[in-house]
């Protein structure tokens, strides 16, 4: 009876076509009315209890930081200093988008700004130089997932906060696989250009070491700001939310003096920004409601128990939540997704004996999988816009088929090494 008025509550809610976060909400008041006695209240404690959470204020601060990085066109200054770096190797500029997409990344925390922000300034300069259309968007949106797990991230932002999990061990956890997937995107295009090289021609301009180094000197701003802000983090000096706002402060002197930020974009940003967290937070509202309905009625331990009960091995369990999270991802953005599903899930592999951290980075990678699978994928909209309908959708979803292979790659990779994962926050924590 339970499952059929879950199930059933989540599909008629849904398809009235309210928002997703008053569909979760309802179904979760829904069930506690009818199963708990009444007992809605609890679920005012449980929206009070997370809203009044000092970490999730970090959220909109750190939207706010990637909105004024993405207006101020310092995307393009980093990509002309990474331009040289690469010029030599088979690939030139598609090696040049992944770093800067790690770099922007690293202060951004959005996947969508990432790819918006490099993409802009990337496509109309590599289509005038000849390089491969698909493969320049196939580069684009699967760099631009890196800004999900290269910290700051939201994603790991709105994780811990629902988890209750430690914000800088997150951070810490999402460097070396975040630069771990950064290489192996290079490596594939690496290897797809020297197959075929005619995807991207090679710059004969030449450039002496000391000129290479140089250009780094325009970038150096940006890494003050990202040392500023993870390394407040990292190093235990600020919390999240502390480090936000000192970026976000930053930031605006930055921009203004070494970009072109103006008030009018400024404005611009903090509207956009306002926007983006109120869908945010709506969501986070309605799955905190559903998570309490279940959390009372105990179907994680219920769902546990079933699991133990079916002898499947904890890795089998593990799989099978990677493909859901597949297939769902094809039908609900990422942070949706993620914020939907931690209720059931997070109890479920923690209650398996897997860590809590290493959870959040895997399941921010199968996330990011989800902005590059049609028809939602965010990323794959927002390229096919920048090339002005140049590359339809699905010319960009079958470019970036390689990359999330590389993702499920890095998640065999973190399963069978976890390590990877938990040697930075065990080291600095």
């Amino acid at each position: 009876m339970f499952w059929t008025t879950l199930i059933g509550g989540l599909i008629a809610t849904a398809s009235t076509g309210v928002a997703l976060g008053a569909a979760l909400g309802l179904t979760g008041l829904i069930i506690l009315y009818f199963f708990s006695n009444g007992a809605t209240s609890l679920a005012v404690d449980a929206i009070w209890s997370v809203f009044n959470s000092f970490t999730l204020s970090a959220v909109p601060m750190f939207i706010l930081l990637g909105e004024i990085l993405l207006r101020s066109g310092i995307s393009e200054k980093a990509y002309s200093a990474f331009s040289p770096l690469f010029r030599k190797i088979p690939g030139g500029l598609l090696h040049t988008n992944i770093a800067v997409c790690t770099l922007f990344g690293a202060v951004s925390g959005s996947s969508l700004s990432t790819a918006a922000a490099v993409g802009s300034v990337a496509y109309p300069e590599m289509s005038k130089r000849g390089y491969d259309k698909d493969t320049v968007v196939g580069s684009l949106a699967g760099g631009g997932t890196l800004g999900l797990l290269i910290p700051p991230s939201l994603s790991f932002l709105i994780f811990g906060a629902l988890t209750e999990t430690s914000i800088g061990r997150l951070f810490a956890a999402g460097i070396i696989p975040g630069l771990l997937v950064g290489s192996l995107f290079m490596v594939y295009l690496l290897v797809k250009c020297l197959r075929n090289p005619g995807l991207a021609p090679r710059d004969v301009a030449q450039s002496s070491l000391l000129e290479t180094l140089a250009g780094f000197k325009q970038i150096w701003p940006l890494l003050a700001l990202i040392f500023a802000v993870i390394g407040s983090i990292v190093g235990g000096l600020a919390t999240p939310t502390e480090a936000a706002g000192i970026g976000v402060v930053l930031a605006i002197f930055i921009c203004s003096l070494w970009g072109d930020l103006t008030f009018r974009k400024l404005v611009e940003a903090i509207y956009q920004s306002v926007l983006l967290f109120s869908a945010v937070g709506f969501l986070v509202l309605g799955a905190t409601i559903l998570a309490q309905s279940v959390s009372v009625l105990g179907v994680p331990q219920q769902i546990l128990g079933a699991v133990a009960e079916s002898g499947l091995g904890t890795h089998m369990v593990l799989l099978m939540v990677v493909l859901i999270y597949l297939i769902l991802g094809c039908f609900f953005d990422g942070l949706s997704l993620m914020i939907m599903t931690l209720p059931v899930v997070f109890p479920l592999l923690t209650g398996l004996g897997f860590d809590p951290i290493w959870i959040g980075v895997v399941i921010t990678i199968v996330i990011e999988i989800g902005q590059i699978t049609p028809p939602v994928g965010l990323n794959l909209s927002v390229l096919t816009a920048l090339t002005n309908n140049e590359v339809s959708l699905g010319r960009v979803a079958t470019a970036t088929i390689p990359y999330w292979i590389i993702h499920l790659f890095t998640i065999l990779i973190l399963t069978l090494f976890p390590v990877l994962a938990l040697f930075l926050p065990n080291l600095l924590f």
